[in-house]
């Protein structure tokens, strides 16, 4: 049977030394970056990183090596069971940029996960993370990868009507859509039939980014010289899993086991609807919850971190050890 290892993309937004990096090159690149692209969320820390490795250890024990990919800063890793911290390995981004390091420091996830990939000793399976991706039940390998090919989640979707609208290119809210369009472009998909992945867990390999890497390089240069996300980018996921599709080598997951809490999510429903919400990622059927906005489930529903615990089983792992 194969190794699997994870990936996982981590930045503390509040270190100083960062703060003060990001705001000196927001500066130098003047006023013409998207406001997805700025916003503070995208490196607000409301340590999801606790909930998403805790989970990985509770109900993924089978991993061989978890990387932690971060922009000089070592989280606190003290809560989690000593022989599982042993699998845990801190990879500065310049590790993995090498001698593409001019393009550093970045800012942008899409440039991080353009490169990832390179991580030294990263297993040819793997499983990328973003840090506020929670696994909620028992996972095995056959959940991310089946017959030799990577298990995708999402859907068939039509953004035929996006590629020629300037103004739609502003709004925040799509700057993930334009993503997956030119991703899909490359590959040679047509905006009106690509596959939207879903926020979830993302099943890659290595061999296949190195290929893709080699095959289009100036696409993947263009990609990484980018300190700030813009919609002009390629969601490497994306491209992966158009790839794969290209080939036939991928399946589909037919049955959705995942649930997704999206950034203002308050302004749409009531505190009860949204925990209620939250609740489902309890059932059987669910494997993985994205919390994007951490911080505000917090501030609206009293007992979220309680909640989370349980659905990603920390309390029932608890409570069988200490009976």
């Amino acid at each position: 049977m194969f190794d699997v290892d994870v990936v996982v993309t981590w930045v503390d937004g509040s270190d100083a030394a960062h703060s003060r990096k990001r705001a000196h090159f927001i500066e130098l690149s003047g006023p013409g970056l998207h406001e997805n692209a700025i916003n503070p969320h995208r490196w607000a820390d409301g340590n999801e990183l606790r909930y998403c490795l805790r989970s990985i250890e509770l109900n993924a024990p089978w991993v061989r090596r978890i990387w932690l990919v971060t922009d000089n800063q070592i989280p606190d890793l003290a809560h989690l069971a000593r022989d599982f911290r042993a699998k845990i390995q801190i990879v500065d981004h310049v590790e993995i940029f090498g001698e593409l390091s001019r393009c550093l420091p970045t800012f942008s996830s899409l440039t991080i996960e353009s490169m990832m990939w390179r991580i030294p000793e990263l297993s040819e399976h793997f499983i990328y993370f973003n840090d506020d991706v929670f696994l909620t039940a028992p996972v095995a390998k056959s959940d991310f990868f089946e017959n030799g090919g990577p298990v995708l989640r999402g859907k068939w979707v039509d953004f035929s009507d996006l590629t020629g609208s300037t103004h739609r290119r502003r709004d925040p809210a799509l700057m993930y859509h334009f993503n997956h369009i030119r991703a899909a472009e490359i590959i040679g998909f047509d905006a009106s039939n690509l596959f939207f992945s879903a926020h979830a867990v993302h099943p890659m390999q290595k061999s296949a980014m190195k290929r893709l890497f080699a095959s289009y390089q100036k696409e993947f240069m263009e990609n990484i010289k980018h300190r700030f996300r813009t919609t002009g980018q390629f969601l490497p996921q994306g491209l992966f899993n158009h790839a794969c599709i290209g080939t036939g080598n991928f399946s589909i997951k037919a049955r959705r086991d995942h649930l997704h809490l999206a950034t203002g999510v308050f302004e749409k429903r009531s505190s009860q609807e949204v925990r209620d919400f939250l609740l489902k990622a309890a059932a059987p059927e669910v494997k993985f919850l994205c919390i994007n906005d951490l911080p505000a489930v917090e501030q609206n529903i009293r007992d979220a971190r309680e909640l989370i615990e349980k659905i990603i089983g920390s309390v029932t792992a608890a409570t069988a050890q200490s009976a």
